[in-house]
């Protein structure tokens, strides 16, 4: 559980955030929407502790993680899997060393015992027998499932993804989707995911929290937005010529 309480953000002159409170639960897949500007990519640098709050608390399964030590900021990294925007993998190291980077740099278990867990997340999301490929030689779909692979190797209990399917074509979009649904899951993650792809709300949106100008306007479910009236939601989410024919189906079936 990750309970964000009256979150304030600024640089300088210019707040960003402006006071959110948020609950995110394990087993759900959360998602932040927003137009550019809203303040999504802050809110979620804030959640990882990239950025500092100006006030406010973001409170870990009761810890807040705002009055950490540097110590207890790095054990309960350790409790984070990150999939950033563009896979962020290394260039010149195999899939296998990229998985394997956060257990040499958080863990000092034997090389076998890394190799062990590295090849059960590779084959959880169906990459076997691809650990010795560079990032180039894979597609794009096939880069974002080894940055997954590298987000949950360490069993993290907190999975963030920043614009997961960026990049991709709309259909292994929608399998990215579904793997990080799965895996949020099958492991009780806690996952909380920062997106513009409307098919991710409709489809995997079990909590959708919207921001519009670093504040939180709307929350609810992928089946709740069809139904909404708020305006800032509506004039945000009709920019998608999707979204119109769903929402039109759903009014008119229920």
């Amino acid at each position: 559980m990750i309970e964000v309480k009256d979150l304030h953000k600024g640089f300088g002159e210019v707040k960003v955030l402006k006071g959110i409170s948020a609950d995110f639960e394990p087993g759900k897949t959360s998602l932040i929407i927003g137009q550019s500007g809203s303040g999504k990519t802050v809110f979620l640098k804030n959640l990882i502790g990239l950025h500092m709050p100006d006030k406010g608390s973001i409170i870990f399964n009761d810890r807040n993680s705002t009055e950490f030590s540097t110590q207890q900021r790095r054990e309960w990294r350790k409790e984070i899997g990150m999939v950033f925007q563009g896979s962020a993998l290394f260039d010149s190291q195999t899939v296998e060393e990229n998985v394997m980077f956060p257990l040499k740099m958080f863990q000092n278990d034997p090389e076998d015992v890394m190799l062990d867990r590295v090849n059960v997340v590779l084959k959880r999301v169906n990459l076997e027998n691809s650990n010795q490929k560079f990032p180039a030689e894979l597609s794009g779909g096939m880069q974002k499932r080894v940055a997954i692979a590298r987000a949950i190797v360490m069993n993290p209990k907190y999975l963030f993804c920043d614009e997961p399917n960026s990049g991709l074509d709309p259909n292994t979009a929608i399998l990215i989707d579904n793997l990080i649904q799965e895996i949020t899951h099958e492991y009780n993650i806690t996952t909380v995911i920062n997106t513009h792809d409307m098919n991710s709300v409709m489809e995997i949106g079990e909590k959708i929290v919207f921001l519009k100008d670093g504040l939180k306007a709307w929350e609810g479910t992928s089946k709740e937005i069809f139904r909404t009236d708020n305006e800032s939601v509506v004039n945000f989410v009709y920019s998608s010529k999707l979204y119109k024919k769903v929402r039109s189906a759903y009014l008119n079936e229920n």
